[in-house]
């Protein structure tokens, strides 16, 4: 059976301009996203996750400046399949046909994404009353039931608080109730489980794969959390300096990385039983996107580089059908190099573990 897409992002390049000049944050993105499934979207600070699902959202900064590219959302209006790009409709649109009714959007910091000045039964029913007139007491009774899906105990007494009354994972299940009140085909998460407590981040995560199931919604993850990744992807997109430099299935990414990238990211995951009494940390720092990028933007920090990441650009390899990599490496006329000898242990060890577990 033929998958049904959701969402298409292709060649998109977005710039913002700043004091310091004009910055390149996003090169030349494509992605795609098919109903029900989750991707994950890593990387660290300011590789550019969060700039380019904002894109989604139609909420760029007002310095934010789209130079190629379309962002192609499919869903479908009364039984007819509807393709819409994001990048060319307006802002008041976008309000009233995609932004909370089609694709929602959760943010990392709770306290900054609920109204201090309105109840939490208010700002769930808001979207539902304005996006689609539901009458204030269906809306009102929908949102009780909200409330105790995301797991309020209470749900009636709690409509009544505003955000300071509850605890720091309690706002975060508000936030996303709020997001889940207009039934949207698509939720963003960014980094949505950052504030709070290891804990209250596994129920989050578990309430999130909950929701998805029941509702059968895509998901799209932004972290640089690779644990947060494991438990709940199904596709991982690794993202440096405004590109994705390698994407694949769960397993391809964790059991199988090929870019020098990837392998850095995952040798700087805490592990117990490693033999290492210091944690690997990718040496130097991400380039500066103000200054054009010659060749492979990761090639300063690699230490697998070739004279030819100074030079060119890598396309993307193909690997599988489901896995691409950007990196020389993968050349025919590249040398042979191996991942490093304790990820390799490593992956070995977490293979393993997912057979005593049965995964």
């Amino acid at each position: 059976m033929e998958k049904e897409k959701v969402l298409s992002i292709k060649d998109l390049s977005i710039s913002f301009n700043t004091s310091s000049g004009k910055v390149d944050a996003i090169r030349g993105v494509g992605l795609n996203l098919y109903k029900g499934e989750t991707l994950a979207i890593v990387g660290e600070s300011g590789s550019g996750k969060s700039v380019t699902m904002k894109a989604v959202m139609g909420i760029l900064s007002s310095n934010g400046e789209v130079n190629s590219g379309s962002i192609n959302y499919f869903y479908y209006r009364n039984k007819e399949k509807v393709q819409v790009d994001i990048l060319k409709i307006s802002k008041k649109e976008m309000r009233k046909r995609i932004n909370g009714k089609r694709i929602a959007m959760i943010f990392q910091d709770p306290m900054t994404s609920l109204n201090p000045t309105m109840t939490i039964g208010s700002q769930i029913m808001d979207g539902m009353i304005w996006h689609y007139k539901t009458p204030k007491k269906e809306a009102q009774k929908k949102a009780i039931e909200l409330l105790e899906l995301v797991g309020i105990n209470d749900a009636e007494k709690r409509m009544k608080n505003y955000p300071h009354q509850l605890s720091g994972g309690m706002r975060q299940r508000v936030v996303i109730a709020i997001a889940l009140a207009c039934n949207p085909d698509l939720l963003i998460c960014d980094e949505p489980t950052t504030a709070l407590d290891v804990t209250i981040q596994a129920k989050i995560l578990e309430l999130v794969k909950d929701i998805q199931k029941k509702m059968n919604i895509s998901v799209i993850y932004i972290t640089h959390d690779l644990g947060v990744v494991a438990k709940v992807a199904d596709y991982v997109a690794v993202m440096y300096a405004g590109k994705i430099v390698e994407k694949g299935t769960i397993d391809e990414i964790f059991y199988d990385p090929r870019h020098p990238y990837t392998w850095g990211l995952l040798s700087a995951m805490p592990d117990l039983d490693t033999n290492d009494d210091k944690l690997y940390t990718i040496p130097g720092s991400p380039p500066n996107l103000t200054q054009k990028v010659q060749g492979d933007a990761f090639a300063p920090r690699n230490i697998f580089a070739l004279n030819i990441d100074n030079r060119l650009e890598p396309p993307m390899f193909k690997i599988s059908d489901s896995h691409y990599a950007a990196t020389w490496l993968l050349h025919e006329n590249a040398p042979k190099v191996d991942m490093p000898a304790e990820l390799k242990k490593r992956i070995e060890r977490m293979l393993k573990e997912a057979e005593e577990n049965g995964k």
